[in-house]
């Protein structure tokens, strides 16, 4: 395998039995094998798309200060801005070659969080950029709700296991713009080797080439997608969730080659979390003599929190 397979939403929502079970079987292979494919059939349109990527591109040619304006320590980078080489991968000193804004989940009035979800900050230089952001927060949330549903039947789980627990869940949408490298590097890279915190992480099509997966046998390749496709990958709460039988896979993001080096790359992926309070023990469904138990028993939230303080975002 060079490339992430393929697979059509279409198929899955298809009142055909048949292409709805075709459509489990794909995604489950794929998810078990190399953690990652490329969606077509979304519901992302390619107008929202490129209206989301101007506003990106908008904030980010904003003046440092106005852009530190958004920033908020306090909220451990979950809401607004985070800036240039803050976060860095696990186990990884040197900070990534990037700068983000994080859009946070706007939860329905009868909800009934246990935790308290912080306000979005609002950008008011841009006065479509919120509006554009949790249009596409939305569309993307609706997506990975059906992936969510495939991945269950293909479990054993009841189809719908995983609606309540997403559905007003703590995910974060995250613009990323990795600026022109007007230095050497030395060890840092746009974004270093590492898997996902969450459950599932859906990709648009970024602005420049450079992300790669790395396959179960050592070798990275890349992770190509066509122009309508998204990526999506397993997190590591759904690999935990089930004893690593849907495998979260290390990528990163590579530096352009040095003739690229002063142009900017964007990218805007979605990470789809659950309610803080979601065990993430193992699933009885995944835990057999072959496959005992691999991951202690935590909730959603307390995992993140350990995650975030491991990648430098909260003290």
């Amino acid at each position: 395998m060079n490339n992430i397979p393929s697979v059509d939403l279409a198929d899955f929502i298809s009142t055909d039995l048949h292409r709805k079970q075709k459509f489990v079987e794909e995604i489950g292979k794929a998810y078990e094998e190399i953690g990652f494919v490329a969606l077509k059939n979304h519901f992302l349109d390619d107008a929202l798309v490129a209206d989301l990527y101007k506003e990106v591109a908008a904030f980010f040619a904003l003046p440092t200060d106005v852009k530190q304006g958004y920033e908020r320590e306090e909220l451990a980078g979950q809401r607004g801005y985070v800036s240039f080489g803050k976060e860095h991968a696990k186990d990884k000193p040197e900070g990534d070659l990037k700068e983000f804004w994080h859009f946070g989940q706007e939860p329905d009035a009868d909800a009934n969080l246990q935790e308290s979800y912080p306000d979005n900050l609002v950008v008011k230089e841009l006065p479509h950029f919120n509006q554009i952001g949790m249009r596409a927060y939305k569309m993307l949330e609706k997506t990975g709700i059906y992936v969510l549903r495939a991945l269950a039947i293909h479990i054993g789980l009841d189809e719908f296991y995983f609606d309540h627990w997403v559905k007003n869940g703590n995910s974060i949408l995250r613009p990323i713009h990795y600026p022109p490298i007007k230095h050497e590097p030395k060890n840092a890279v746009r974004a270093g080797a590492h898997g996902d915190i969450n459950l599932i992480t859906l990709l648009m099509g970024a602005s420049a080439p450079g992300l790669q997966v790395l396959r179960h046998d050592g070798q990275w390749i890349d992770a190509i997608a066509q122009p309508d496709e998204l990526v999506i990958n397993v997190g590591d709460m759904l690999q935990r969730l089930t004893n690593g039988k849907l495998k979260s896979t290390i990528h990163q993001v590579v530096n352009p080659p040095r003739e690229m080096w002063h142009t900017s790359r964007y990218s805007i992926p979605f990470f789809m979390h659950p309610r803080s309070e979601m065990p993430l023990n193992c699933l009885p469904e995944c835990i057999d003599d072959q496959h005992p138990k691999a991951f202690d028993d935590i909730s959603a939230g307390a995992y993140l929190n350990q995650r975030l303080a491991e990648i430098g975002l909260k003290k």
